[in-house]
């Protein structure tokens, strides 16, 4: 089983399309290619992790629209970290979890990296080389060294894996309040 990260796909809200400036024709057109790519990484037996904001805007107030929506999302899992746009018909779907905030074992060192729809400057083994990951600020920002943007926006549309992640954090740069917040830490 492969774990596969992404964050605010927003499906269902055109006007996304306009603020974050996505390439796409109309709220269906971005539906159906998030989806084709979705379905072109994660595998059947695979685990999706939804770091918030999985659909807005009128549509996501109906439960049915949503229910079809959810039915078609490809994996063994698929789990909700709860972003700001996510409300109860959302949270209610039928999701291996429902959390604020997760801890996931993944990477090399099957280590407990932490998801939060929204960026962190610390976190539970942090000082380990914990990774957080994050959505919410769509490509506004890619993150840092140690906390790093898992949103559609800034990843071609399409979920990664943790090895992604980890290639893209070794190329940012360290979080300029990391020695504020934890004094004793190696720089990462």
């Amino acid at each position: 089983m492969t774990n596969w990260y992404t964050a605010d796909p927003h499906f269902g809200h055109e006007n996304v399309i306009k603020f974050c400036k996505r390439p796409f024709r109309s709220a269906s057109h971005m539906d159906a290619v998030l989806m084709q790519n979705l379905w072109a990484m994660v595998g059947p037996k695979d685990a999706l992790w939804i770091i918030g904001d999985f659909a807005h805007g009128p549509k996501a107030k109906d439960s049915d629209w949503l229910r079809k929506l959810f039915d078609k999302l490809p994996g063994a899992e698929k789990h909700l970290v709860v972003g700001n746009h996510d409300l109860e018909p959302t949270q209610a779907l039928p999701w291996t979890s429902v959390t604020h905030l997760a801890e996931v074992r993944d990477g090399p060192q099957n280590q407990a990296h932490t998801l939060c729809h929204y960026p962190m400057i610390t976190w539970n083994h942090a000082r380990r080389d914990a990774l957080q990951i994050f959505g919410h600020v769509h490509n506004n920002w890619r993150g840092s060294r140690n906390s790093v943007n898992a949103g559609v926006d800034v990843w071609d549309y399409m979920p990664v894996r943790f090895e992604d992640i980890a290639r893209r954090a070794k190329t940012l740069p360290v979080n300029k309040h990391w020695a504020d917040v934890e004094h004793n830490a190696k720089e990462i």
